[in-house]
């Protein structure tokens, strides 16, 4: 099983692959295409990944933004939600001294305080906020970022040199309207927190497929075993990448990849996909030398889009969270 991309979305790559940081762009792209994506665990969850991980091939700030409006169509649609119009996010990140808190009655809810990394809040129509309710849970919400009580804080303090025009910064909410979107705790237990995670890996994988065949074109005609080395353990990774996608998908649309199994899923395909990307970098790196990075602009925005996009894996303390639940599944663990 592949990643096999539906022949409707070559309009989607085409337009994406010659807009460059244009974000007014890459938000109409997503507000066109994000509801033709089929939903994740509905029999088509690899050609889902298919158009995340193309459009991150040709152009990572088109697979962002699309990527994180499709993200909150499915939640909604997980959630029993009809699918909005608009361009909408999904601001889920916690960092103190940030606190967002909700409050009121089911009736009629209001958030305050400040949401941390809250990307494009000042271009997008919507999003699906989570907020504090009491003292140790969290609860989703649906969001109109125009109205007046929302104020994002100002683009200046993002100073990203990838994904320049995808800016994530704060965002302060004043009693601002809010309808909840499941109960408490729902967003982070839900089975499609775990797809979703996994659906942005495949942007990565893109991101780096991109990579690749700079590299392929830059190797070509060389001589020696050492170029065709690096073309070699690229290829290998993201083959390997790729194929542990199309697998998480198949689990995933025959129904084994909910509860603990989809968490455990969802790291293991995180960890694997963000492995294979940051060598492809580094081989990459190694193999073409400082001259495309510093000449060649499509290539040069596409590592450090990467670079910053992958982080949103986090490293040892992911692989740690992984490693956890590993030993206590294991026979005397404490899951055992």
């Amino acid at each position: 099983m592949t990643l096999e991309l539906p022949s409707w979305a070559g309009p989607l790559i085409g337009e994406g692959q010659n807009s460059g940081e244009d974000v007014d762009v890459a938000l109409k792209l997503a507000a066109d295409y994000g509801r033709r994506l089929p939903q994740p665990g509905r029999g088509e969850t690899a050609r889902r990944w298919a158009v995340l991980a193309a459009a991150g091939e040709h152009n990572l700030t088109v697979a962002r933004v699309l990527e994180a409006h499709s993200d909150a169509l499915a939640i909604l649609n997980e959630a029993g939600e009809a699918t909005p119009d608009g361009t909408w996010g999904v601001f889920a990140a916690e960092a103190a001294p940030h606190r967002l808190e909700a409050r009121g009655s089911a009736g009629r809810m209001t958030l305050t305080g400040v949401k941390p990394w809250c990307s494009m809040a000042g271009r997008l129509d919507s999003a699906l906020v989570t907020a504090h309710v009491g003292s140790d849970e969290r609860q989703l919400f649906r969001v109109s970022l125009g109205h007046p009580s929302v104020t994002a804080q100002p683009a200046g303090a993002w100073v990203a040199r990838g994904l320049r025009s995808v800016v994530s910064a704060p965002v302060r909410f004043d009693a601002t309207p809010a309808e909840p979107v499941g109960a408490p705790g729902w967003y982070l237990t839900r089975p499609g927190f775990a797809w979703g995670g996994m659906g942005v890996a495949a942007c990565w994988h893109g991101g780096a497929r991109g990579l690749r065949t700079t590299l392929v074109r830059g190797s070509a005609g060389r001589s020696g075993d050492l170029a065709a080395m690096h073309v070699g353990a690229v290829d290998a990774a993201l083959h390997a990448a790729e194929a542990v996608l199309a697998g998480a998908a198949a689990l995933i649309d025959a129904g084994q990849a909910e509860g603990s199994a989809g968490q455990v899923l969802g790291l293991r395909v995180r960890a694997t996909v963000a492995d294979a990307v940051e060598r492809t970098i580094r081989q990459v790196g190694h193999a073409l030398g400082p001259a495309p990075l510093a000449f060649d602009e499509e290539h040069a925005r596409r590592v450090a889009d990467l670079e910053l996009y992958v982080r949103q894996h986090h490293a040892e303390r992911d692989l740690a969270r992984l490693g956890e639940a590993v030993l206590a599944a294991r026979p005397g663990g404490s899951g055992g």
